[in-house]
């Protein structure tokens, strides 16, 4: 049901804004050692329902991310993105799990059972940026408590080995 125009409206705000910081960023960073980071979503690598907008733009950024690491990698340039998992006092996770009830079956479902915090996104971001992460390049990082995998709610621990 989403409009044309809103349908351009994400791809502009999400792939070609990511395009244009790109774009311009190189200019000043085209040298050896520098880092490009995008910031992309699960729903660049899966489908959902209801998200053709969000799918096409995030596939987008991670497409152009790898594609930049390939044509930008011979200069020294590194380009990888992150793929944030739900994270807890965002927005997106507010209005996804609006109640307690909700937020619990969400965590339910995630191999770590739980959310991430807004710093682990940040030390992502320093891990790649650092030279620890000096020969990564067109990765897109999940950074999720494995919720990419998929539904994880199953308890596959024999209770002998529960601690």
């Amino acid at each position: 049901g989403i409009s044309p125009n809103g349908f351009k409206t994400v791809i502009d705000i999400d792939l070609m804004g990511t395009f244009h910081v790109l774009r311009a960023s190189f200019q000043y960073l085209n040298r050896p050692g520098a880092s490009l980071i995008s910031i992309t979503a699960p729903q660049g690598s899966r489908p959902s329902l209801y998200q053709a907008h969000v799918c096409a733009a995030k596939a987008g950024i991670n497409m152009l991310t790898q594609c930049l690491a390939m044509e930008w990698g011979p200069a020294g340039v590194r380009v990888n993105a992150i793929s944030p998992g739900p994270i807890a006092e965002t927005e997106g996770m507010a209005r996804l799990a609006t109640t307690p009830e909700a937020e619990e079956r969400v965590k339910s479902r995630i191999a770590l059972r739980g959310y991430g915090e807004k710093i682990d996104i940040a030390e992502a971001v320093i891990y790649l940026s650092s030279d620890s992460g000096r020969y990564i390049t067109g990765t897109i990082m999940n950074v999720d408590g494995g919720s990419e995998l998929g539904d994880a709610g199953g308890d596959a621990i024999p209770e002998a080995f529960k601690a």
